[in-house]
């Protein structure tokens, strides 16, 4: 199956059926349009010490608004659109991806959500989630 941008809009893509898989009809389109958005996942780093998870995700050319953070249980979602120039041009190679990105991060156990900060400096966002420490309740004789 062979993919190819339509024009300027990336939600469009056209795939190609090899003649096998179709039936044999003179009335058959062999192209086949499919209207899905592609969204993108940009490099994302987790890693952790004794007291705090860490997430770094990669992400040059974007403003604090244009995240959205949430976490839903310990799956901490990372969400936003990261905005082409709307000049026209002609590339020679494009490996820079635009459009709406998504990433997701299972967190290895439970933090502190009112302890959670997110800071976005030099290209990256850089979000720490205190992990909650087991306390121990002191049992009276």
């Amino acid at each position: 199956m062979v993919a190819t941008n339509l024009g300027a809009t990336p939600i469009k893509l056209v795939r190609y059926t090899p003649d096998e898989v179709q039936p044999v009809s003179p009335e058959v389109a062999r192209w086949r349009i499919a209207l899905r958005p592609h969204i993108w996942r940009p490099p994302t780093d987790v890693y952790e010490t004794d007291a705090t998870i860490f997430v770094r995700v990669e992400i040059a050319g974007m403003r604090e608004a244009d995240f959205t953070i949430s976490l839903e249980d310990r799956y901490l979602l990372i969400r936003g659109v990261r905005m082409d120039t709307p000049e026209r041009r002609a590339y020679n190679q494009m490996e820079i991806p635009f459009g709406e990105f998504s990433t997701d991060v299972e967190l290895p156990c439970p933090v502190v959500v009112d302890g959670i900060e997110a800071v976005y400096k030099d290209g990256f966002l850089r979000i720490s989630l205190p992990k909650i420490r087991p306390h121990q309740v002191q049992v009276e004789e």
